[in-house]
């Protein structure tokens, strides 16, 4: 479990810096965009909450078809 939370969240780090680079908001006006910290974070913390949601409807889902 924490495994799959912590390669989530560094998917979800490096994914925040790449739109950061690509898209990020370079006016400064952006609170999340603007800078390339704030944007991994929001990643990190994105990715992470991402791969638990989808780990947990897996199971629900092998739980409900498979009838136990």
């Amino acid at each position: 479990m924490i495994k799959r939370i912590i390669i989530g969240g560094i998917l979800g780090g490096f994914a925040g810096y790449l739109y950061y680079y690509f898209i990020g908001c370079y006016s400064g006006t952006c609170a999340i965009t603007s800078n390339p910290v704030n944007s991994a974070i929001y990643g990190i913390i994105l990715g992470g909450s991402i791969i638990e949601l989808l780990s947990d409807i897996k199971v629900f889902v092998f739980k409900r078809f498979r009838g136990n």
